[in-house]
């Protein structure tokens, strides 16, 4: 990239960059930029986000996951009352899916 092509000012002998800047290269105008503060802001305590699930939520998880898929089982080897329909299947799937919802809770 090309630098810039410098003129020269009129009596002076000096040479000056053609650029648009005002502020000396390196300060900042009055008033601009970021202020420091002088107050003291404490560190925020950790979120509630960012603490482990409750016990309760894996092994109502999993307890789901496992019901749904005896529900299933179950459906298909005949054992459950009444011949194998879709009901069962339903009500397995469903548990598997409230499985797969609690584990989106889990942090």
């Amino acid at each position: 990239m090309a630098k810039p092509a410098k003129r020269r000012i009129e009596g002076s002998g000096e040479t000056v960059s053609t650029s648009k800047r005002v502020t000396p290269k390196g300060t900042t105008p009055k008033g601009e930029g970021p202020q420091k503060s002088t107050r003291y802001t404490p560190p925020t305590p950790a979120a509630k986000y960012d603490m482990p699930s409750p016990m309760w939520v894996p092994v109502v998880m999993f307890s789901f996951f496992g019901a749904g898929l005896l529900a299933i089982f179950l459906n298909y080897t005949g054992v459950l009352p009444g011949a194998p329909t879709q009901w069962y299947l339903l009500g397995g799937l469903t548990a598997i899916l409230a499985g797969i919802i609690t584990a989106t809770q889990l942090r």
